[in-house]
């Protein structure tokens, strides 16, 4: 078991930040995180590309590139591998290992679930040492249906993956039904007035990831105090130092 697997902990998930570039995963690496993911949303926004379009290839490459020799474990968010054939799927993945990346999250993106499956199957032969955590859209951009996410898990376990990831799904009742159906662990995301991260520990996930939240709420914060400096207001809330910044190149 790789020491990113080890962190897959029942009773203990694996708490996963999501970064978007090189200051954002060195301070969530100073806060004690051992592991950092990045967000295919933060990566596209950042570089006013397209999300989900298989726009970032290269962007997602160099910041894997900037990142890999850190010292914490890299998770990469690949989108759906930027491309439809498993072979460069394959590819891209050995190119993520190769710079030091030790996990790849692969979406469906509610695309043929054989497709994906062969991907994931292709990841694993190109790069074996690399956690692959299969993600299905059902019921992030799909109509949740149960029958569709199982049939598309088991395909995806089946073609070798290390993780199944169901971004959406909020409901403990299912979620405690994947926990206990898979022998590899769940990756649930948060979602703000979802379960708790305690709670979902208590059904089993072992994998709860912050996906774009901290992106998002990074621009909310900077939107927050413009508009009061404009209002004459003093900007509340915690800031790090210019010096502070420094230190994190």
């Amino acid at each position: 078991m790789t020491a990113f697997a080890a962190l897959h902990r029942p009773g203990d998930p694996l708490l996963l930040p999501c970064a978007w570039d090189h200051a954002s995963a060195s301070a969530l690496a100073g806060q004690g995180f051992a592991a950092v993911g990045t967000t295919s949303l933060g990566v596209a926004a950042a570089a006013g590309r397209p999300d989900g379009a298989s726009a970032t290839r290269d962007e997602t490459l160099r910041l894997a590139l900037l990142l890999g020799s850190a010292p914490f474990l890299l998770s990469v968010d690949a989108e759906d591998g930027f491309s439809d054939d498993p072979d460069e799927v394959g590819a891209f993945a050995r190119q993520l290992a190769a710079v030091g990346a030790v996990g790849i999250n692969l979406e469906d993106a509610l695309g043929p679930a054989d497709r994906h499956a062969a991907k994931i199957a292709a990841v694993r032969s190109a790069a074996p040492g690399l956690f692959v955590n299969a993600r299905t859209d059902t019921y992030w951009s799909g109509d949740g249906d149960w029958t569709a996410t199982l049939r598309r898990l088991d395909a995806y376990r089946e073609a070798g993956a290390d993780g199944v990831f169901v971004p959406g799904l909020t409901d403990p009742a299912r979620i405690a039904a994947l926990t206990a159906r898979y022998d590899v662990p769940l990756n649930v995301l948060y979602t703000p007035g979802g379960p708790t991260l305690a709670h979902l520990a208590d059904l089993g996930v072992r994998r709860v990831s912050l996906g774009s939240l901290l992106y998002r709420r990074a621009l909310g914060a900077a939107l927050e105090t413009t508009a009061g400096i404009r209002a004459g207001r003093d900007p509340g809330g915690p800031a790090p130092t210019h010096d502070e910044v420094r230190a994190l190149c």
